[in-house]
């Protein structure tokens, strides 16, 4: 098991595993195209990857509540899956159905997409925010907010939308997206990003502001960190990610990491680095 903080009554692996690569999101696309990914990844693919998630031990997956994964995760119980879910809304299903299908993986908690929230708070849509927040709010779940902007959680914080915990981008991605709908709806190649090693210490620094947990993604900036480097150099730059990310976070707070598992055992790498980083102990 890797070290552990308290998530709402449940102890969670303080490193999860997300599920970009599993839905074809590349930010590399001329390393690993999003193509490559989602050939990569059949149903059993992803619950091989999910079961090799369990033995590295991470015991909680963020997932995105898409049809696809939906039911890789109905399979993956089936053949005696253990891990915790997390979800993300998504964006391209009607938030209300979305709930219920959701619902029936038992998560630990959902929270709504960010791409999506960012821009309806971009156009003015406060209003339209809260009332989404608190259809998650009235399932019963903790309620999430995924943001890539910080300024987001302190306005969230500061007006007591009732957000339970944060999933806060490292990376200011509506930096380049202002005023436009999530890759989710659009289709739209995101290897065009720029991720600028400014953003992580500014998102940092709110995430230790709010009392709230918080799941810090994109530690390695959706793959670019690392794209180019020559392959020695490549773990120590990801074990330097870490170090930057956990020690920037409360000691209740996690991390989340997709991984493309085609060529090597990125799930191995990260957990081990992760367990150099904070160390054995059961609460790291």
């Amino acid at each position: 098991m890797l070290p552990t903080a308290d998530f709402y009554g449940t102890q969670l692996s303080r490193l999860m595993l997300g599920d970009n690569p599993f839905n074809g999101h590349s930010y590399i696309e001329h390393k690993v195209s999003g193509d490559e990914m989602m050939d990569y990844y059949t149903a059993d693919k992803v619950v091989e990857t999910l079961f090799e998630a369990e033995r590295q031990g991470i015991n909680a997956y963020m997932a995105l509540g898409e049809p696809f994964v939906l039911r890789c995760i109905r399979q993956y119980r089936l053949e005696g899956g253990k891990m915790h879910v997390l979800f993300q809304s998504y964006p391209a299903m009607d938030l209300e159905v979305n709930l219920h299908y959701m619902l029936k993986c038992e998560p630990l908690g959902i929270y709504h997409q960010g791409g999506t929230l960012d821009n309806y708070l971009e156009n003015g849509a406060e209003e339209l925010v809260k009332k989404r927040l608190k259809l998650i709010k009235d399932t019963g779940v903790p309620m999430g907010l995924g943001t890539h902007v910080p300024g987001v959680i302190a306005r969230a914080e500061a007006m007591d939308w009732g957000v339970d915990f944060y999933m806060a981008c490292l990376y200011n991605a509506r930096r380049q997206q202002r005023d436009q709908a999530s890759g989710f709806l659009t289709g739209k190649k995101k290897d065009v990003l720029v991720f600028y090693p400014e953003d992580p210490p500014v998102m940092l620094d709110m995430i230790r502001k709010t009392p709230k947990p918080c799941i810090a993604f994109k530690i390695l900036a959706g793959g670019q960190r690392i794209a180019n480097l020559p392959s020695d150099e490549v773990p120590a730059e990801i074990e330097r990610a870490y170090a930057e990310a956990y020690m920037g976070l409360k000691p209740g707070d996690f991390t989340c990491i997709g991984v493309y598992q085609a060529k090597r055992n990125e799930l191995a790498e990260n957990c081990r680095i992760v367990r150099k980083v904070l160390g054995d102990s059961p609460q790291g």
